[in-house]
């Protein structure tokens, strides 16, 4: 309300209007205008060349965690699947046969082939007895040595490919190392076939759709924007003068400039450990607990910040404070229709109101820092309407 003046001779005394000091309820609050920030943008993109069979969400729709946004033909990586799914269970019952048949077969074939070895070497032994007492020639002594180094060459073959078909053996590697391969083939083609079908990342909502059934997509193309689900924030440049004002957790009020009739609240979440020196300001940032439907990002906003309330305090009109930069504000206050300085203590400050802790009471009248009055001086008051 702006402060009337009338100064004029009264009987040889000053007539002036006054504001009445009063006790009542004062909030502090820092103004200032921010912006939306809402969690980043993920573009969801096609990773192979396929159709589009199907597009399942349309802009603006809520999508949950592993939704199904956009399904792609995938005839082809289904049959490469399948087809590596084969390979895989050709290697593993090759593993199969070699540990149930393969071990058992090359220890029965050790065995006889050490059971042929020594018969051929008591063969040539007797061979060799009978030739030294001239009833076989050597050429039958040559063909038992023959025979026994063929039983033994055996023998020891046979004991080769049992170690290969121990687990540790190469044939047992060879085996292992199929079906490893066989595995990463099919994990190849089932993440494949995992791409031809693209699902949302986590629950949010689709901001953009440039694709529809039908299309031909290449990988990289982005189809869908989503904006995941999270906190929506304010932020905000504070003049550093406001500094001392702000606390975490404080409460504010806000309101779109499109929107200028609805408000929402938000809680300071974070103050920037520097000032901007280039500004002289320092960064805020307000959650949103819940947003409303309309906010957008890097929406304007009107932020209203509760850094101090007052139920029943001293409040005076802040033009009556006088020299408050110095440090040793005071007020002129009329008492017993005098002009009189006095020293005050303030508190907080509102939208145009000063808490006065100390120096004043309730009801007393002061006048308007911009009167012109001179202590001592002689005034007849009244009070502002």
């Amino acid at each position: 309300m702006a402060l009337l003046v009338a100064g004029y001779s009264f009987w040889g005394k000053e007539r002036i209007v006054v504001a009445v000091a009063e006790r009542g309820e004062l909030r502090q609050a820092v103004v200032a205008s921010g912006r939306v920030r809402t969690p980043q943008r993920i573009e969801v993109a096609a990773q192979i060349s396929a159709r589009v069979v199907a597009v399942k969400v349309r802009e603006g729709d809520a999508v949950t965690a592993g939704q199904t946004m956009v399904q792609l033909d995938d005839t082809e990586w289904r049959a490469s699947a399948a087809q590596a799914r084969a390979s895989l269970a050709q290697a593993e019952a090759k593993q199969r046969q070699l540990d149930r048949l393969g071990r058992p077969v090359a220890e029965q074939s050790v065995q006889q082939a050490e059971a042929n070895a020594q018969q051929a070497k008591r063969q040539l032994e007797r061979v060799g007895e009978l030739v030294a007492k001239g009833f076989y020639s050597t050429a039958q002594l040559d063909d038992a040595r023959r025979n026994a180094q063929v039983a033994d060459s055996q023998w020891q073959a046979a004991k080769l490919q049992l170690t290969s078909n121990q687990p540790g053996g190469s044939e047992a590697q060879v085996v292992r190392s199929n079906v490893e391969q066989a595995r990463a083939a099919l994990a190849v083609a089932e993440a494949r076939l995992t791409y031809a079908t693209l699902t949302a990342p986590g629950a949010g909502r689709v901001l953009t759709r440039s694709v529809e059934a039908g299309d031909m997509v290449q990988p990289g193309k982005v189809l869908l924007t989503v904006a995941p689900k999270g906190d929506t924030e304010l932020t905000a440049q504070i003049d550093e003068k406001n500094l001392a004002l702000l606390q975490l957790g404080q409460t504010a009020l806000a309101s779109a400039d499109a929107y200028p009739g609805e408000n929402f609240t938000a809680a300071v979440t974070y103050i920037a450990p520097a000032v901007d020196a280039q500004r002289g300001s320092v960064e805020i940032r307000l959650r949103v607990a819940e947003p409303p439907a309309y906010l957008k990002h890097e929406m304007t906003v009107s932020i209203d910040i509760a850094s101090a309330h007052r139920t029943d305090t001293l409040i005076v009109p802040a033009d009556v404070i006088r020299d408050q930069a110095s440090g040793q504000p005071w007020v002129m206050v009329v008492r017993d229709g005098v002009a009189q300085r006095q020293p005050v203590k303030l508190g907080i400050r509102g939208a145009g109101r000063v808490e006065i802790l100390d120096g004043v009471v309730a009801g007393e009248a002061l006048a308007a820092a911009s009167q012109n009055l001179a202590e001592g001086r002689k005034v007849v008051t009244a009070n502002r309407k």
